[in-house]
């Protein structure tokens, strides 16, 4: 049940909203000026408070401002019985959810209240749904390889720099252009991760650049292109080397120009958007081939990263086993597992050519078919 706070410094309006509030089955406390309300803020969790402007000592813009600062992120409104446009406009821009004019109107109060429990509702599950993510894309190993990853990614992070993530399928390149991502100026913008293996050569374009409606035959309405959506954040171009060289022409003039033109359109749309590109291939050797322009791979090779495979980090399978069965038991509601030594060490010798994607796919398989404890007899039968 939602909890409110309800600041005002005369008894009978707080009262007043209170009672209406727990009439909806809210759980309401109250407040006579700022400085309670700040304290009972620190002390207790609140999914909205409600505020006046006009208080003691302190006003209810004051409060705002110190809520804020304090990190207090659940949505506050403002009420006001001297309230005109300039002042709900401050409020709004120094942060309040909503400005109340008094003497309140029964159904706008309610409805208020509503939008903003909402959107706490809706911050509190993305906040939630982000953890998840980041949870998924750790980079979990002590191994030397694993710890000249870190380096690289603290170096390069709080640039803008383009990296060219390199290694076979399955050894986490995604990872490390997520731990990139997190950990640079642009984590509050997107993030779009574009697979060019699994996208038709006839569509790639479309999809990196967008189109117009009418463009080609099954274009019925307009797209927006994954590097427009991408403006302001970053761009993952995964298994790049698979990029038709039409494809990678546009891809050039994006990077030189920080343009793109949408498929049937003469019209230039400026962009901002950091790329890091992923491959499985030698870029080096398909260049030789002719399937992969030189100029476009030294635009993308500005940092260099190779992840290593697994066989070179068995080490780090005991950490990469833990991580994978925490994840898995959690997302399957299931009591956590556990593996015996003898197990692990019997993991560690099998040859991973899948990497560490064949070795989640493992520990998932085993957790399923398997006891409370996995012993080196059920890696025999089911690995």
């Amino acid at each position: 049940m939602a909890r409110i706070l309800v600041v005002d410094d005369e008894r009978f309006i707080r009262n007043t909203i209170k009672d209406i509030l727990e009439h909806e089955k809210y759980i309401v406390d109250t407040a006579e000026d700022a400085t309670q309300a700040f304290e009972k803020a620190k002390t207790k969790h609140y999914d909205l408070i409600i505020t006046d402007v006009v208080m003691p000592k302190i006003s209810g813009i004051v409060l705002l401002e110190k809520l804020k600062e304090d990190g207090f992120d659940a949505p506050i409104t403002i009420m006001s019985a001297h309230g005109n446009i300039e002042t709900a406009v401050e409020c709004i821009k120094k942060g309040a959810f909503d400005f109340l004019e008094k003497p309140l109107d029964l159904n706008r109060l309610l409805v208020s209240t509503r939008n903003a429990l909402d959107k706490n509702k809706l911050v509190k599950e993305t906040k939630n749904l982000k953890k998840k993510i980041q949870r998924n894309y750790e980079m979990i190993g002590e191994s030397a390889c694993v710890q000249k990853l870190r380096h690289l990614i603290e170096l390069i992070s709080q640039t803008d720099t383009r990296v060219l993530i390199t290694g076979d399928n399955g050894t986490g390149k995604e990872v490390v252009a997520r731990q990139i991502y997190q950990n640079s100026p642009r984590a509050d913008k997107p993030f779009i991760e574009v697979n060019c293996a699994a996208i038709p050569s006839e569509l790639i374009e479309s999809e990196l650049f967008g189109h117009e409606k009418g463009a080609f035959t099954s274009a019925i309405k307009q797209r927006i292109g994954k590097f427009e959506q991408a403006d302001g954040g970053t761009i993952f171009l995964d298994e790049i080397g698979d990029m038709s060289l039409s494809a990678q022409a546009k891809v050039l003039r994006c990077l030189q120009e920080n343009v793109i033109s949408p498929v049937g359109s003469d019209k230039l749309i400026k962009i901002n958007v950091r790329v890091i590109a992923a491959t499985n291939k030698n870029l080096e050797e398909e260049i030789e081939k002719g399937n992969f322009r030189e100029d476009l791979f030294h635009r993308l090779n500005v940092v260099p990263i190779h992840v290593e495979p697994l066989s070179k980090r068995l080490e780090d399978i005991p950490l990469l086993i833990k991580h994978f069965t925490e994840i898995i038991c959690n997302a399957q509601g299931r009591p956590i597992k556990t593996f015996s030594n003898e197990a692990i060490i019997a993991l560690q010798q099998r040859p991973w050519r899948g990497n560490i994607r064949e070795l989640r796919n493992i520990v998932e398989r085993l957790i399923i078919l398997c006891g409370d404890t996995i012993t080196p007899d059920d890696i025999k039968e089911y690995v």
